[in-house]
This record gives structure tokens, sequence and C-alpha cells, in this order.
């Protein structure tokens, strides 16, 4: 708490009202429960559920320690109100609030998805609370007013809510409060006659077994494993492309840590967020302090000092410093060799690495030996339908472009198209790689007639995928449009 309201104190030094707010909650915070600060008109709900919502991660870190008690209190409530309730009706409850046109449209567009709100979520059980919230929004034409009338079954335990009326500071509201990043699916989504800009948007809760949620969750959770619960935050953050906040989150977590391994985790994520947003001399930096640490905390034959090496290699690879990348590649590779148990994948992503980098150097022979090798690794592994299998079959259909062999190279890329299809969904980008990939190879025989097709293919998937704007659907279309030209 005590960094908190020294935070708090700095950022509203020239408030005497905050500043009277922030002395009170000290005082007296461990005489009311969370919920009661949470909705008393002190400093906690704005400040707590704008930095949630804008993702202020120096905020969030700094009122770690309320919002994990306000959620176990939460969870707390839920657990004697509706323990027992499986036997008891449907029930709704309703959020009135405004959203953006843009947001609006999304929200449109994912109808009959899933919606997640970031936020500690207030409803109430009155539909004329929620009314009166969205109707206050309707004088600014650029928002769209939103009526959530949310279904409630108390036998679905996927998320906690509770009713905080005996301990809200306001007691005479009906307020339903559900924890954080509650996931709902859309249902009907029904324009007012009253107003062009006021709708009701259905919301039901997800089960347990909800297919798209499972895979969804068991997908997001071997993405971002992490060792502590503010480091997946930070992978989760980089995984949607806010890299800024996820630099925010790292930083910040810097300044509160002195412990080396969680140091060296930390500048090793910085570097990873800086490569990623192209700023390869500051990521070379990062992961160079990240090494160093782990160079004096672990045997030099360590598999974590692999990870660096790799790492490294590949910011000078992006570099077009192909030599230097190499020999960080090299140093990576020596100390997987050495590990026992061998991590099988991660030695056959750092031959496939090697490969590339030989490629670029313009050495084919040996970078089809390396990628080769990469493929003897993933055979071994007994995963015949793994996508960085048909990725190591990829590479060495490009290298035997590049030698002038498109036989080979058309069976190569066959065979990773075969995989991709079996391992991944009929519209991710890879398929429509792959695709492109084959049509290519047969633009090089001078096969246009069977190369049109697979370009079709190509530009149909990436269109279902990806942005129109993207630049491999863009390079998709131009192959299709030069393949019609050859074709007439």
């Amino acid at each position: 708490m005590k960094k908190f309201t020294e935070y708090y104190r700095e950022n509203f030094a020239d408030n005497t009202i905050q500043l009277n707010n922030i002395n009170q909650f000290e005082i007296n915070y461990n005489q009311r429960p969370p919920i009661w600060w949470y909705t008393h008109e002190c400093c906690l709900y704005s400040l707590l559920n704008r930095a949630l919502r804008l993702m202020e991660v120096d905020t969030i870190i700094k009122m770690g320690f309320f919002i994990r008690a306000l959620h176990e209190q939460i969870v707390e409530l839920h657990l004697e109100q509706y323990n027992n309730c499986y036997q008891s009706k449907h029930w709704t409850v309703y959020r009135g609030q405004s959203l953006s046109q843009i947001d609006f449209d999304q929200l449109q567009n994912t109808q009959g998805g899933l919606m997640s709100f970031n936020n500690f979520l207030s409803t109430s059980k009155d539909i004329k609370v929620a009314q009166s919230f969205a109707r206050s929004a309707l004088a600014n034409h650029t928002l769209v007013s939103i009526v959530f009338v949310i279904k409630i079954d108390p036998a679905i335990k996927s998320a906690p809510y509770a009713s905080i009326r005996d301990v809200s500071h306001y007691d005479a509201e009906d307020e339903i409060l559900f924890s954080m990043h509650t996931v709902f699916r859309i249902g009907n989504m029904i324009k007012s006659n009253e107003n062009s800009r006021l709708w009701h948007v259905e919301l039901f809760q997800t089960t347990d077994n909800d297919a798209q949620l499972s895979a969804l969750t068991e997908r997001m959770r071997t993405d971002i494993r992490g060792s502590t619960g503010w480091d997946r935050l930070g992978k989760l953050l980089m995984k949607l492309g806010h890299f800024d906040k996820a630099e925010e989150l790292y930083e910040a977590l810097l300044g509160e840590t002195s412990n080396n391994r969680e140091r060296a985790q930390v500048y090793h994520q910085l570097g990873w967020s800086n490569k990623n947003q192209k700023k390869y001399d500051q990521a070379i930096v990062f992961f160079e302090k990240s090494l160093e640490i782990k160079q004096q905390i672990y045997p030099s034959n360590d598999y974590v000092l692999a990870t660096s090496f790799n790492e490294i290699g590949s910011v000078y690879e992006r570099k077009i410093e192909y030599d230097k990348a190499w020999f960080y590649y090299k140093k990576g590779l020596n100390i997987q060799l050495e590990t026992s148990p061998v991590n099988g994948p991660a030695l056959a992503a750092t031959f496939s690495s090697i490969g590339s980098v030989l490629v670029k150097m313009d050495n084919y022979p040996e970078a089809l030996s390396i990628h080769e090798t990469a493929i003897d690794i993933w055979r071994k592994l007994n995963l015949p339908d793994d996508p960085k299998l048909a990725y190591s079959y990829h590479n060495i259909g490009f290298v035997y472009e590049k030698m002038g062999e498109h036989t080979k190279a058309l069976a190569s890329h066959k065979t990773a198209l075969e995989i991709r299809q079996k391992s991944l969904p009929d519209n991710h980008p890879d398929l429509a790689q792959s695709y492109s990939n084959i049509g290519f190879v047969y633009n090089k025989m001078g096969q246009y007639f069977k190369a049109r097709p697979f370009h079709q293919q190509a530009v149909d998937i990436g269109q279902r995928s990806l942005p129109d704007n993207h630049p491999r659907v863009q390079q998709w279309k131009k192959n299709l449009e030069f393949v019609e030209r050859k074709c007439k």
C-alpha cells in the first residue's frame, strides 16, 4: 500500500481534496472491506478502472494489492450468495455505457463472438439505472449509447460476480459487481425505437466448456507462459501489439525487483519488445544486459544462455549483419547440443535460423543440409503434423528455389501445405503463404494455368484472415494479377 499512497500523493500534490482522501484511505483501509472503498467517493473507482481500461501499467502495479483484495472479496461473496443456486432461474442485469463509433462497429462485426471487459464491471438489476447512464451520452453525436442486457445463469461458475448491496458505500443501490475480464458471448443487437444511436445488446455468460473460449484460452496460456503474473501480463501485452505498454510494465518491474533472475528476464523481454518494434540497436542492448546477468548466475553451458545468444543472433539477422548472426546462432547451438535432455523443438528452431542465415549468405548447399537436420529432429519427435515442421519444409522449398531445382521446391512446398492443412484453421495466413509458394514455383516453371488456382487460394484466405491493406495480402493480389495476365 505504501508505494501506492506515495505514488498517489506525487500525482495529486496540488489537490487538497485528493490528498485528504488518500490520507483517510491510508489510515482507515483495514477498517472497511475492499468493495466499500471501491464504491466510496474517494480516489479508487475512477483511478483503478481508468488504469485497467487504458492499461496504465505503473498505476496497475502500484494498485496490485487492492486489485487482488477486491477480486478475492468478489469471489468470497459469490460463493456465499450463489454456491447453492444450481436450480435457480436465470436472471438479468443491465449496464449502460457509451462506445465510440469505431468500437461499436467492431462490436457489430463480432456479433455471436466473444467480448471481455478489462475492468471491474458494475451492473444493476434495474434497467432504468442502465438506461439513465446510456442516455446521458446521447448528446454527444460521436458516441453510440448501449444498454447491455446481461443474462445470468447461476449454474455457470466461470467468472465471479456478487451483489454488493450489503458491503457497498451506497447500500441503497442494487448493484452486481463482476470481477475483471469476465467473458461474454454477444447475442442480439437491437436498435431502440426512440433513438437510432441507442442500442440494446444481449450478453450471455460463457460456460466452462465453451469450445471457442477454451481453445482461445489454451492458446493464450501457451503463448504467454511466464515466471510471474507480471511477466505473463507483459507477454500478453506484446502479443496484443501493445509494445509501449509492455515496455512501461517491464521498466516499472526493473525498479521493483533486485532479484537477478527476474531482472535478467525483464531485460530479455525488453529486448524482445524492441526487436518486434524494429528498434534493433536498443534490442541488442537489452539482450546483452540480460545475457550479462545470466552469465553471472548460471553455468556457462546452461540452456538459458542459449536463448539469449539466439535472440541476439536473430536481431543481427534482421540488421542484415549475417556474420554476427551466424556467430551468435552457433554459440546458442553449441550450448543446446550440450544440454541434457535436449529440447528438440528449440534445437530444430535454431537449426532453421542458421539455415535461414546461410541462405542469405548464398551458401545454399550448407543451408539445405542444416534445414534437413531440422526436419530430422522433428521426425524423431514424432510430431508429423506440427506447424513448425511445415515451416522447415517451407525453408527447404525456398532453398531449392534459389538453387533453381523447381521440381524439388514444388514437392517441399506441397508437403508444407499438407501439414498446414492438417494442423491449422482453414483461414490461417500460413496456409495462404503455402498456396502462394506453390503458385510462385509454377510461375518459375512457366506453368501459369497451374499457378493461377494457387494464387487465387492465397488471396481468398488472405482476405479472410488479414486486413485488406496488409502487405502480404497486397503481394498475393499482385501475384494473382500477374498470372492472370499471363493466362490471357
